[in-house]
């Protein structure tokens, strides 16, 4: 059995060097939450490009009627948002997308976004090659958090100073 032995790591080293194929890794994706009659959120996750540069060229969902990347940034001191074609992956870079920065925009919820749930979404990656990738990635929804990063308050909506 032992001319097995080399065949058997070949197909191994191959299976490996494929799926290294220009590949686009997704971590800590999340959605914020919705109250009642709120037609649009934001989702939020970090993207690295392990082999090439690449670009987030777009988003599917079924969450929502529609889903663009979009950009926040200060202009003339206003806060603007708006819908952009891509957002670059450089080669071994985290790219986050984050409130005030890149995210993914849905609009035309089709329910609301309820903290414990996920939202499921595809995103559209274009590599350097001319490759794409579609990437499903299910964002969990979790509760808006007061921006000092502490806790969401219990169930009951109010915080107390002790």
């Amino acid at each position: 059995m032992r001319p097995l032995l080399p065949s058997l790591l070949a197909a191994f080293a191959f299976a490996t060097a494929s799926s290294a194929f220009a590949h686009v890794t997704v971590s800590n994706p999340w959605a914020r939450a919705t109250v009642a009659q709120q037609q649009a959120s934001g989702v939020f996750m970090e993207l690295r490009s392990a082999h090439d540069n690449a670009q987030l060229v777009g988003v599917k969902t079924d969450a929502a009627s529609s889903a663009e990347v979009h950009e926040m940034r200060m202009e003339d001191n206003v806060m603007k948002m708006r819908a952009v074609p891509s957002v670059s992956l450089p080669s071994g870079q985290t790219v986050s997308l984050k409130p005030g920065g890149y995210h993914i925009m849905l609009m035309g919820l089709k329910k609301p976004l309820t903290a414990g749930e996920n939202v499921d979404l595809t995103l559209e990656v274009l590599h350097a090659d001319g490759a794409k990738e579609s990437i499903a990635v299910s964002a969990p929804v979790r509760a808006l958090a007061p921006a000092t990063g502490a806790h969401p308050p219990a169930a009951g909506g109010h915080q107390h100073q002790h």
